[in-house]
Order: C-alpha cells, then structure tokens, then sequence
C-alpha cells in the first residue's frame, strides 16, 4: 500500500504489544519528532513526546500542528524546522 501512494523507501516503525508511541520514538531516537497536538482524543495525554524520557526530550526536537492542520505550513528547510518555536 506504500508504494502504491509513492512513499519513501525505508524503516517502518510501529507499536507492539503494549508498547507506547514514546517507546517506539525513544527506540528510533530521531532528531525530530513532528506531531499533532491530539486536541480530540484527550490532548497531550495522548502525545509522543509527552511520553519520552526527560534526556530524550532535552536532545529531541518536538515540533507540535494543529490537529487536522496539516504539515504543509513547516518550512521546506530542516534547519529551518529545527529553529521553529
């Protein structure tokens, strides 16, 4: 199905048993994790980066969207991203 959609190649991550999202992130231990602010299922309760370890939180980039709001506002640049409040 991902290919059918012309995603990237690449690593899939996902959740197992009764693993978080913070588990899977904290795993992966990106640079940057871009998430939406779940205002409809609970907020931040429900969030990735809310649920990270603080010294994986203090060297991860969290960069928060509106709900249903799309990514297509963030910068092209990830230097840019990275700078993004």
């Amino acid at each position: 199905m991902l290919t059918k959609y012309h995603f990237p190649e690449g690593e899939l991550l996902f959740r197992k048993g009764k693993e978080t999202y913070g588990d899977v992130t904290e795993q992966a231990a990106p640079d940057l994790i871009v998430e939406d602010d779940c205002e409809s299922i609970g907020g931040e309760g429900e969030m990735t980066y809310p649920q990270m370890k603080a010294e994986l939180k203090a060297r991860i980039k969290s960069v928060i969207v509106r709900e249903f709001g799309g990514i297509d506002h963030l910068p092209d640049s990830l230097a840019e991203l990275f700078n993004r409040r």
